[in-house]
């Protein structure tokens, strides 16, 4: 019975204890921060975290590469300027001979449709006007432009024939080997070959008939101040 007394009490004892511990509450603890490291190697410590800190910003900073030298781009010319209605890239006409002119006034030897016989050498002679405001300039050519031939040669100019004045071209020929009415067209142009001025012709027929005449006339020209007659034969 009193070992039973004993228990109780010291169940009561403990009891009371843990009710005035509780109470009373815990200790408080320790607030000083014990120092794990000393001040000596902190000090190494901030000192190595600060130059890696430097080495890692080099190494995030952009490189200074240099700006690479701009060469200029080359200079494009400027397109020609398109005149007169002719095309960019073309090449102009030579200038006309706008103050060059020949008129055809009459034939001084084989008119239209003279008889001739295959072979037959012959000399045809117009009579022409330089009706243009410029004189001929010696040098200008009387060149054939179509037609027949029949054996002539370009008639080059001897001397200046003056605005105005009348002239004689002759040109050798020689009728060919064919029958039928034959037809060559001859005309004037300057020592650079603009042609200017009427078309002429000489025309013949081969095949039988009489003779042409004038056949012998050397290939002359010459100038006169006559007034100009009126032809038959005219440009076609």
């Amino acid at each position: 019975m009193l070992k039973f007394r004993l228990t109780l009490r010291t169940q009561i004892f403990m009891m009371i204890g843990a009710l005035l511990l509780s109470a009373c509450g815990a200790a408080e603890p320790n607030l000083t921060p014990t120092l794990a490291f000393s001040a000596d190697e902190i000090r190494t410590q901030a000192v190595g975290t600060f130059s890696s800190d430097l080495t890692a910003t080099a190494f995030a900073a952009p490189t200074n590469t240099p700006v690479p030298t701009l060469t200029p781009a080359p200079t494009i010319a400027a397109p020609a300027t398109s005149t007169g209605g002719i095309a960019l890239g073309s090449t102009a006409p030579a200038a006309t001979a706008s103050c060059y002119g020949l008129s055809f006034v009459s034939d001084v030897s084989i008119p239209d449709n003279t008889p001739v016989t295959v072979g037959q050498s012959f000399t045809k002679t117009w009579k022409v006007k330089n009706s243009g405001s410029c004189a001929w300039d010696a040098g200008f050519k009387f060149a054939f432009t179509g037609g027949d031939a029949m054996g002539g040669t370009t008639y080059t100019v001897p001397a200046t024939v003056a605005a105005g004045a009348v002239t004689d071209i002759s040109v050798a020929m020689t009728a060919p080997n064919k029958t039928g009415t034959i037809r060559g067209n001859w005309r004037m142009s300057t020592a650079s070959g603009q042609f200017f001025g009427d078309e002429v012709y000489v025309q013949v027929v081969i095949g039988g008939g009489a003779a042409a005449t004038n056949t012998s006339a050397p290939a002359t020209s010459s100038t006169s101040t006559t007034a100009p007659s009126t032809s038959t034969s005219t440009t076609p």
